[in-house]
């Protein structure tokens, strides 16, 4: 069980709100997290400050292909504060799918997961997009991945980042 609370508010002025449960989420076995208010948009800040860095700017999509986890809620917050305009691709297409959905967006960025659970077993996310990314045509030039099964993952240097690193950079 995971659960990120902070001992006390970054502002005061947010003191009622900041430290209530804004998002709970339980996911694979034994795993929950909950993050108040202030976690939430500290978050958002800095994962809009992350797609910034990767060259995305108002108007542009950024591609989200992420199974059902909190920072898909957080990807969605960080597109309405640069005014980026966040296009979902479901983890159920097929690559060949997913590359021509990723070719008609326009998307420079596209943010994954290394895998995730369904049904009891863990199922690749990113190798599927590897797949569709290796198609050609897209626009793609920066995939964030979420760490959500720690394994092996195929990776490109240059154009795969971790999502934890990318929004810890300075």
């Amino acid at each position: 069980m995971l659960r990120r609370v902070p001992s006390e508010p970054a502002d005061p002025g947010l003191a009622p709100q900041a430290m209530k449960a804004a998002l709970s989420w339980t996911g694979e076995p034994g795993r929950f997290d909950e993050l108040t208010h202030e976690q939430l948009i500290d978050q958002s800040v800095r994962a809009a400050a992350a797609l910034a860095r990767s060259g995305v700017r108002t108007g542009d999509r950024v591609a989200v292909h992420l199974p059902l986890v909190p920072e898909s809620v957080i990807v969605t917050l960080a597109c309405g504060r640069i005014d980026a305009v966040r296009s979902t691709l479901p983890v159920s297409m097929r690559a060949p799918e997913l590359a021509e959905r990723l070719r008609s967006s326009g998307a420079k960025v596209v943010i994954t997961a290394d895998a995730g659970f369904w049904d009891g077993a863990v199922r690749p996310v990113k190798p599927v997009l590897d797949r569709a990314l290796a198609r050609g045509g897209t626009d793609v030039r920066t995939v964030l991945v979420v760490s959500r099964c720690p394994r092996p993952v195929a990776w490109q240097p240059g154009r795969d980042r971790w999502w934890h690193e990318a929004l810890t950079a300075d």
